[in-house]
């Protein structure tokens, strides 16, 4: 069968579907909309049209990237709006069914906005301001097209470069690649035609492709939604450059974390064979490639390319020296070609739209688009997909919604672990490969993480030392043993126990970290300390010097007190809640904490009812009173 004959197929399954005389409804089942209880209203709706005995068709699609929004339910009304309802419970499906699927009214009240595009042009809800400032193109499709049915990817251009390329010799698609400036998404920025022109020209009767979708960045989830929403999108990527590259064998490597992405990884590599996409004699090209999908452990450091591979391999996850690099000597001692999630699916639309298209978005050094994970104390959580340049004030502010709580924001750690932090003052700072690497921090795997004015930047920077030790593969002394000296050296300081001269210690060995290590996990490690001690110096001397947590977030420079003025005598909430009885009634039936008994857990802040607000945490520490049982002489004004 030719691509054109399963296009036409597909495409008519997919307008039978999307444009046909029978209503549609599209539930988001991906990891973030399970969580928020999609599978529940999937249910319900399910067995409302059942009992309604109504004509509607139900899917379940991917995530659209609203992930603050779920669980989300997309109604296509032939000959009317198609609606986005949000936050959908399975109290209000018989609503949705009886009011649009049945009747006239279409449940505003409920709903997020009208969706607009589909069948090949970028998805997008105009009532939504967000989508004017985003460029879709991974996105394009998420959340609105099924990933358990090939034929909806195909319908919409799917495998239609796959099918161009393989009448084009391998040197002109790199060419095409190398002319679009694509850089690779995970992390490095590292030109993507370079790479697939050293494999190309390698020498070797084998090769591989690897997919990298070991996504191990704490709040960084955005290749896990692009396999769950979009995955053939990945496989088609995976093909080109195998057939680019002279590669017949590929793998994905993805975290056993991810079942529900390995889950549909599986279906999507059955369908694909099954219509001649994948396997043997691809489209009668006489060119054979197979994939298969390989579970990780979970390890932080299977992310870095050869330690990766020594996993395929059944070795242990250590990095190795460089050079031979990977696309000279790699898998097995082959030329091996390594990409990560995001960049493999860019490949199928920039051979289909061409290198300017892509070049059209973007800045010039950086081409086309950066997939962020928005995550901490934002409005809008979820993924966001922008040019590059755009402003971390626009990526925060226009589109995540600003700090949830109207609360002053403080900060924001992007790029994962291997990030920095950067302050308030940065905040016009483009959001791309040289600019952030500039201001001391990377895009990474693009985690974002924003943190307001309760949060501690040194607590912070002690969370990711932590991480980053924990996650260490120890191979190497610097960043074996010189992480566990930073996260002594934090620990000091948010306990009160350091010194002047530790700050300077500490920022010498981050430096040592930085520059001895041998992968580029070592090397990055050390990120969030060095931006935390350039951006919030002061922070840290008020941890050594004044021996207090400006954001009262470290335990032992931090004190809990009850204020008398605002304490009712007859709730006992705080007493009830303590789990060391440090909280007694003193001879007026006021409130009092006992110091020395005190763990500082913030059970009593949790409880204290929101009219009284009694409970407050004070610092610095030498507010305590010299007996540790009474309170001081301190007043809420005061505070």
């Amino acid at each position: 069968m030719t691509f054109d004959e399963i296009y036409r197929r597909a495409r008519t399954q997919w307008e039978s579907q999307y444009t046909g005389e029978i209503p549609h409804v599209l539930i988001g089942t991906a990891t973030c909309g399970r969580a928020a209880g999609s599978m529940a209203v999937l249910e319900a709706f399910k067995h409302e049209i059942e009992g309604k005995n109504t004509r509607a068709q139900v899917s379940e699609v991917g995530c659209m990237g609203l992930c603050s929004y779920e669980p989300l339910v997309i109604i296509i009304k032939p000959g009317d709006f198609s609606v986005c309802y949000h936050h959908v419970t399975p109290q209000v499906v018989p609503q949705l069914v009886q009011g649009y699927l049945l009747g006239d009214d279409a449940c505003l009240e409920l709903a997020l906005g009208t969706v607009a595009g589909g069948g090949g042009e970028a998805v997008y809800i105009p009532e939504l301001e967000r989508f004017n400032q985003e460029t879709r193109l991974l996105l394009s499709q998420c959340g609105y097209n099924s990933p358990l049915q090939i034929d909806h990817y195909i319908a919409c251009g799917g495998y239609r470069s796959l099918s161009k390329v393989l009448k084009m010799k391998p040197a002109d698609i790199v060419r095409i690649i190398e002319r679009s400036g694509l850089r690779g998404r995970g992390g490095a920025g590292y030109p993507t035609a370079a790479k697939w022109q050293f494999c190309s020209k390698a020498k070797g009767k084998q090769k591989y492709i690897i997919c990298n979708a070991d996504e191990g960045d704490p709040g960084a989830f955005m290749d896990r939604v692009l396999l769950e929403s979009n995955p053939q999108a990945v496989l088609e990527g995976m093909a080109i450059a195998a057939y680019t590259v002279g590669a017949h064998e590929g793998f994905i490597y993805i975290r056993e974390e991810y079942p529900l992405a390995i889950e549909r990884l599986r279906l999507a590599l059955v369908q694909a064979e099954a219509k001649g996409l994948l396997g043997e004699n691809i489209l009668d090209s006489g060119f054979d490639f197979s994939i298969e999908i390989v579970r990780g452990a979970g390890a932080f450091v299977s992310g870095e390319e050869t330690a990766m591979m020594a996993a395929l391999e059944g070795r242990r996850s250590w990095p190795e020296y460089r050079p031979p690099y990977p696309v000279e000597s790699g898998l097995h001692g082959s030329p091996t070609l390594v990409n990560n999630v995001k960049t493999l699916a860019y490949i199928p639309q920039i051979i289909e739209q061409g290198d300017r298209w892509f070049r059209e978005t973007g800045t010039k050094q950086s081409p086309g688009t950066a997939l962020f994970a928005l995550a901490g104390k934002l409005n809008n959580t979820g993924l966001v997909e922008v040019p590059m340049g755009t402003t971390l004030e626009t990526l925060i502010y226009g589109i995540g919604g600003g700090i949830r709580g109207d609360k002053k924001f403080k900060g924001v750690q992007i790029g994962g672990p291997s990030g920095g932090c950067l302050p308030e003052s940065l905040l016009n700072t483009p959001v791309d490969f040289d600019s952030l690497k500039e201001a001391g921090a990377i895009i990474g795997s693009g985690g974002v993480i924003v943190m307001d004015e309760d949060n501690c930047l040194v607590d912070t920077a002690k969370f990711f030392i932590d991480f980053s030790q924990r996650e260490s593969c120890g191979k190497c002394t610097h960043c074996r043993i010189g992480t566990w000296q930073m996260l002594d050296i934090l620990e000091n300081i948010t306990t009160g126990k350091a010194s002047v001269a530790d700050l300077d210690l500490l920022k010498d060995l981050a430096e040592d970290v930085k520059s001895g290590s041998l992968c580029s996990l070592g090397k990055m490690a050390p990120n969030p300390v060095l931006t935390t001690l350039r951006y919030y110096k002061d922070e840290y001397q008020a941890h050594v010097l004044e021996k207090r947590c400006p954001a009262r977030v470290c335990k032992e420079l931090t004190a809990y007190y009850i204020l008398p003025e605002k304490c009712e005598r007859g709730c006992d909430h705080c007493v009830l809640a303590c789990p060391v009885e440090a909280i007694f009634s003193d001879d007026k039936g006021l409130k009092v904490v006992d110091q020395a008994k005190c763990t500082r857990c913030g059970s009593c802040e949790l409880v204290c009812p929101v009219e009284y607000n009694a409970v407050v945490r004070l610092s610095p520490v030498n507010l305590v009173p010299p007996d540790r049982r009474t309170r001081p002489e301190t007043t809420s004004k005061e505070l």
